[in-house]
């Protein structure tokens, strides 16, 4: 083994790539980047009642949609019970692993009975040493010697110094009566088997770590260092679920959020660089280090995500957003290849609006025409503006298309009429767009294009109110 670091993300497939699974991947990722180490990819997948290939899917889906890539894997645990197993020989030949018989109703007898001494329920170790003859026709679990007294403990890159008697914990099982491991053990295994030198996780498995450091000590093997980082809450301080966001990173695609932009705002979960908010991944690669994270749990905020996606779709190629944002025109019954270049569209527009589902939406007018809302047309069609809209018809059919022109058009029916800029600026914006906020008019309208201008003119100069 050399030192390099190994660091590895092992989810469950069990559902989608949720935010909190995705944070934990983007920090074991990112320590492995900084230190130039290997990332990997482990599927757990040994809840057969659970585990779906549909899940397996998502999560791998979810990956390379943040970019998160991995080095090895994925490994997938159900392709590796020979290997379970033959530690599991190896633990019980060395006397470090046992049979046990109790059943099911036995041990929650005697957790019963604990509880009601007011003592920690647990397992009572009554087939340890035992030398019982074992009962005929039961298939008997295998149980792991937990050392008995001295104490367990290890520096956590995040919690710091944490310590745990052994007498706190009981003799866990490590494989089920049909002979398939548990979650404690095959991850033990793969640590040992994948050389991880480092095990970043959420804070809901410091339970289990003094439990694997024992296994492994019981093995030989050299200890990864743990660094368990709190949960994420939402704005309530309730634990993080679907009425919070907590839906499938996927669900973001959907909804119009760029990956960038929600790697960048897990990055912030919990984690900061002074008070930088945005910043790139290579940027965050580099800065990044899990002493840095925080002990706290890290509230989710929809307001923030939202905001730091504005800011990336500010930044970001329009070329490429015109790409992401033609799936939404589709659902909005447009064709961007019917109109002006989807690209001088979003060029126009992306300072604007904080998704791509945004985007799609305000983007709608170019591609087809919006019919304005009665109450609009009756507050803004009135009989004194209608000369003046009708001269710029005239006008815009004969003029150069350019903004400034259509600008000095506009400028000089306006003084024609004796009104001011804004009566006639605003129900021109909403003959030709249906809407009353646009960005200026000159350039949206130079964009939409001559002929499609004149016909939304005349056709809503041809029903005008009055």
């Amino acid at each position: 083994m050399t030192n390099m670091i190994r660091t590895r993300f092992a989810p469950s497939p069990t559902g989608y790539l949720h935010i909190g699974g995705a944070r934990t991947a983007l920090f074991s990722w990112a320590f492995a980047r900084k230190h130039g180490g290997t990332f990997i990819l482990r599927v757990e997948d040994t809840d057969l009642e659970r585990s779906t290939p549909e899940s397996v899917e998502a999560i791998l889906e979810g990956m390379r949609w943040l970019g998160l890539d991995y080095d090895e894997g994925p490994f997938y645990q159900m392709q590796r019970m020979d290997r379970y197993r033959e530690v599991i020989k190896q633990l019980l030949d060395e006397g470090k692993a046992y049979h046990c018989y109790s059943s099911k109703d036995e041990v929650d007898a005697m957790r019963e009975q604990q509880r009601a001494l007011g003592l920690k329920p647990r397992y009572d170790g009554r087939w340890r040493d035992s030398k019982e003859t074992p009962p005929a026709g039961v298939q008997p679990v295998v149980r792991f010697k937990n050392p008995l007294d001295g104490v367990v403990s290890w520096d956590d890159m995040v919690k710091g110094r944490i310590a745990v008697h052994n007498a706190e914990l009981d003799d866990l099982v490590i494989a089920r009566g049909d002979g398939t491991p548990t979650y404690n053990f095959s991850v033990v295994v793969d640590d040992w088997d994948m050389g991880i030198t480092h095990v970043i996780r959420g804070d809901d498995h410091v339970n289990n770590t003094p439990r694997q450091i024992n296994i492994l000590k019981a093995l030989g093997a050299n200890l990864p260092q743990y660094g368990h980082v709190p949960m994420i809450l939402g704005t309530d301080g309730e634990r993080l679920s679907k009425r919070h966001g907590a839906v499938s990173v996927m669900q973001y695609d959907e909804d119009g959020y760029l990956p960038e932009a929600l790697l960048n705002y897990l990055a912030r979960l919990g984690w900061a660089h002074g008070d930088e908010e945005v910043f790139s991944m290579q940027q965050f690669v580099e800065w990044f280090d899990v002493k840095d994270v925080s002990r706290s749990p890290a509230k989710f905020n929809p307001e923030k995500l939202s905001w730091l996606n504005q800011q990336y779709l500010k930044i970001a190629d329009s070329q490429r957003l015109a790409e992401l944002v033609k799936p939404f025109l589709a659902t909005d019954c447009c064709d961007p290849g019917k109109g002006p270049t989807l690209a001088l569209v979003i060029d126009l527009l992306k300072e604007r609006v904080t998704t791509l589902e945004e985007l799609a939406d305000a983007a709608v007018y170019f591609y087809r025409p919006l019919e304005p809302h009665e109450d609009i047309r009756k507050q803004h069609f009135t009989a004194e503006v209608k000369p003046a809209l009708a001269e710029l018809a005239q006008q815009f059919a004969v003029i150069e298309w350019n903004k400034q022109a259509i600008h000095d058009a506009l400028k000089a029916a306006v003084a024609a009429h004796n009104l001011k800029l804004g009566k006639v600026a605003m129900p021109l914006r909403v003959m030709v767009t249906g809407e009353t906020q646009t960005p200026s008019i000159d350039a949206t309208i130079e964009l939409i294009g001559r002929d499609e201008v004149l016909r939304r003119m005349h056709h809503q100069l041809e029903s005008y109110p009055v």
